[in-house]
């Protein structure tokens, strides 16, 4: 029977907490491919308007733990700067993300990220995917600084 673990990760940003979330939660698909090409191929929207139900289709190269991660929206609140998703991917039974981002009294924003997920061959390749998670978050942050117009 395969095992339940988890991770947490606190992002401190200057980055308001909109801005931050909207590119990182809702157009990351669009983003990802331009500002991390050394990790995602491609991305495209699959399924869906975006919102609960919406599924994005990421294709991975090695830096990923994944070759291919479909990423499911379970649960999405943007006034809030919340959501929920789940990932299918190689390896991992399931994984369950919860994102929440929050404004700071400058200005800037936390974002918070918890992810859940079962799986023996899961584990490794998680506490992987946790360190590129860090890197999308920083990436974007970069590219909202140098383009303080986007996502307004």
């Amino acid at each position: 029977m395969a095992s339940t673990n988890s991770w947490t990760l606190e992002l401190e940003s200057k980055v308001a907490a909109s801005r931050k979330f909207r590119a990182c939660v809702m157009d990351w698909h669009n983003l990802a491919p331009k500002l991390a090409p050394h990790i995602f191929d491609s991305a495209h929207h699959a399924e869906g308007d975006g919102g609960i139900g919406s599924v994005r289709h990421y294709n991975c190269n090695s830096a990923m733990p994944f070759k291919v991660m479909k990423k499911k929206v379970e649960f999405l609140d943007v006034d809030k700067c919340e959501c929920k998703y789940t990932i299918e991917c190689d390896g991992t039974d399931t994984a369950t993300f919860n994102v929440k981002v929050k404004p700071t009294a400058n200005g800037g924003s936390v974002a918070k990220v918890e992810c859940t997920y079962k799986g023996v061959e899961g584990k490794d390749k998680m506490l992987k995917a946790k360190d590129s998670v860090a890197e999308m978050f920083n990436t974007a942050e970069a590219y909202l600084i140098a383009n303080p117009d986007a996502y307004n």
